[in-house]
């Protein structure tokens, strides 16, 4: 198959469609094996993905090394490589942020890890939300692009407010943003004057954590190093980024009543996928896979149908009575 690409905003780059997001070969999702990561990661190459996510904080770089040495390996035209900078802060908090030394000891870091002199694309990694407004923070960006350590730079943001905050800045290219059929509101304002000035959207989490692979149950359990199991109610980061901050048993209903919405052949994963490629305004959508069945299961998401009316409906409506109460508001 050919995966269709969008333009990442103003960058110049077409990337695939879907992506690859390598949280989970990092951690923070129980044991996956580095065998099983790298295989993941050549399936999602070999299917045609030019876009990978990373951070310096996944598996404290392990998810960074694991990509340089898959690319190296294969050789050839490299994909997107887009990482993240901060959380390594401790603690975290925005005079860190301030500091611009301490930024690029974590650029030259990923650096090394991803085993290049310049990074594609360096996203602010959910920040406190008053980095935003502290213009400092983006002019230390800007000089790390004039130093030819970065070539790009961007923010992952944990709310709407901070999305279009950070579009202000002139040199944002992209905003990394939680969407999926549990958390609609960046539709609604956000999207717009994303397209308007040409910033490429990155969408994390499409699957929920996995909830929205309609695999889960309430007899589910994982393992004590998945944040599924330790940050369920934002022990350890934003609870936004686990379940997309929606009460366990609340998603659970709200999943079976989109189960009727999956077509034949199809499995609820794909479905929720298709449904964020309805969205003009998203450039990229990264999933996460632990092996490369999952890997190839995400991608050929890419060839479903579009979706409906009927169904781009219903998902509305289950966002609007289930969901949006607890999320909407929020985040």
């Amino acid at each position: 198959m050919t995966l269709s690409t969008r333009k990442l905003g103003r960058t110049g780059w077409n990337v695939s469609e879907i992506g690859f997001g390598a949280w989970a070969i990092g951690g923070s999702w129980g044991d996956v094996a580095e065998d099983d990561a790298k295989a993941a990661l050549n399936a999602a190459l070999d299917r045609g993905v030019t876009f990978i996510d990373t951070a310096d904080v996944y598996g404290d770089g392990r998810s960074e090394r694991i990509i340089r040495d898959v690319l190296r390996q294969r050789g050839g035209e490299r994909p997107v490589v887009a990482t993240k900078l901060g959380r390594r802060l401790d603690p975290h908090v925005t005079s860190g942020y301030l500091n611009k030394r301490e930024l690029a000891g974590f650029i030259d870091r990923s650096r090394e890890n991803l085993g290049v002199d310049t990074l594609d694309l360096v996203q602010l990694h959910c920040p406190p939300t008053e980095v935003y407004y502290r213009p400092e923070v983006f002019d230390a960006m800007d000089e790390f692009v004039a130093d030819g350590k970065i070539r790009y730079y961007g923010v992952s943001v944990e709310k709407v407010e901070e999305a279009l905050k950070a579009i202000e800045y002139p040199n944002v290219v992209s905003v990394q943003i939680i969407y999926n059929m549990f958390r609609q509101r960046p539709a609604d304002l956000f999207f717009k004057q994303a397209r308007e000035k040409n910033i490429a959207v990155i969408a994390r989490v499409p699957l929920a954590s996995g909830m929205l692979t309609g695999k889960l149950s309430a007899q589910s359990t994982f393992a004590a190093d998945d944040h599924r199991a330790f940050n369920r109610h934002g022990e350890a980061f934003d609870v936004g980024e686990t379940f997309s901050g929606v009460p366990y048993d609340v998603a659970l209903q709200a999943v079976d009543k989109l189960r009727g919405l999956v077509p034949v052949d199809a499995s609820m994963a794909q479905l929720a996928l298709r449904w964020i490629l309805m969205e003009e305004a998203v450039s990229v959508i990264i999933p996460g896979s632990k092996n490369a069945a999952q890997a190839e299961s995400n991608v050929a998401a890419a060839n479903l149908a579009p979706l409906s009316d009927h169904v781009m409906q219903t998902v509305r409506e289950v966002y609007r009575l289930h969901i949006a109460p607890h999320v909407h508001q929020r985040w």
